[in-house]
């Protein structure tokens, strides 16, 4: 089916899915920091099921992946029973409109929290504060988050949301609070470190260093409480409470029955507990 120079495939269960994902993947769309982008002949497929999914994308996603753009290709791969399809496709567009405005490479880091910026996936971003794990554990190097991106699924939800949050320490530190003035530069075909460091004035040493401790400030343990991780607390103490006092309990519990039994009788009503 070809909608616009959007050519959109899937199965007939699948076919009404694809075209409206079509229609929304071919108006052009303003995305962060590149303005107006046409994004020209697309190749969209639209899928059901693990198997599908990896022949489709060539295994290059994770099992819980739900979607894979591959800008070389100009195409789109979205999961019908994953996550959000639309929302699924805007952050696989995102990926497309990038790749289509900058030359050369850039890390996986920056990728993807590109593409949660410019989804509008700020939800993902917010996650972050009642995420334990990212309030008491170590925030990870860059090339630790490049690794986590395409790790578990439990540790790749927050790594979404940190990439987000480095690609916003960018556009923070740039002229304007843009990102404009990095894409340019990529766009010109300068190397991904030499753009960042002309942008924000930071080394690449520098801005990790710098990224990370906005992440410990923002997101640390005493935010983690105050954005309701005090009653998460709360409720794990108490149910611990009361399984520490049921296990106390249970020898004075078990001597209670001791010498006690229960009877039966169709004539005399219900069971009735008597001392033997």
């Amino acid at each position: 089916m070809q909608v616009g120079q959007v050519t959109a495939l899937a199965d007939a269960e699948d076919l009404d899915l694809a075209i409206a994902l079509a229609e929304r993947a071919d108006q052009p769309t303003s995305w962060f920091g590149l303005g107006r982008v046409a994004l020209g002949p697309v190749t969209l497929i639209v899928v059901r099921g693990q198997e599908a999914f990896d022949r489709a994308t060539g295994g290059r996603s994770p099992a819980w992946g739900a979607g894979v753009a591959v800008p070389s290709a100009r195409l789109l791969v979205i999961r019908a029973d994953g996550d959000d399809p639309l929302r699924v496709l805007r952050h696989e567009l995102a990926h497309l409109a990038l790749h289509q405005s900058i030359r050369g490479r850039v890390p996986l880091w920056f990728d993807e929290g590109y593409a949660v910026l410019a989804a509008g996936e700020f939800g993902r971003v917010e996650g972050l504060r009642l995420n334990l794990a990212v309030a008491v554990g170590p925030v990870p190097t860059l090339p630790e988050l490049d690794r986590e991106l395409r790790g578990a699924r439990s540790a790749a939800e927050a790594a979404y949301a940190l990439a987000g949050t480095a690609v916003s320490l960018v556009a923070r530190r740039s002229a304007n609070q843009s990102l404009e003035p990095v894409l340019r530069r990529l766009a010109a075909g300068e190397p991904f470190d030499s753009a960042v460091a002309r942008s924000t004035g930071f080394t690449p040493g520098r801005f990790e260093l710098e990224w990370r401790k906005q992440v410990r400030r923002q997101y640390g343990f005493g935010l983690w409480l105050a954005a309701g991780g005090l009653w998460a607390a709360i409720g794990v103490l108490v149910i611990a409470a009361s399984y520490y006092r049921r296990k106390r309990d249970r020898p004075r519990r078990a001597a209670l029955d001791i010498g006690w039994e229960v009877a039966t009788s169709d004539e005399e009503g219900p069971p009735t507990d008597r001392p033997a």
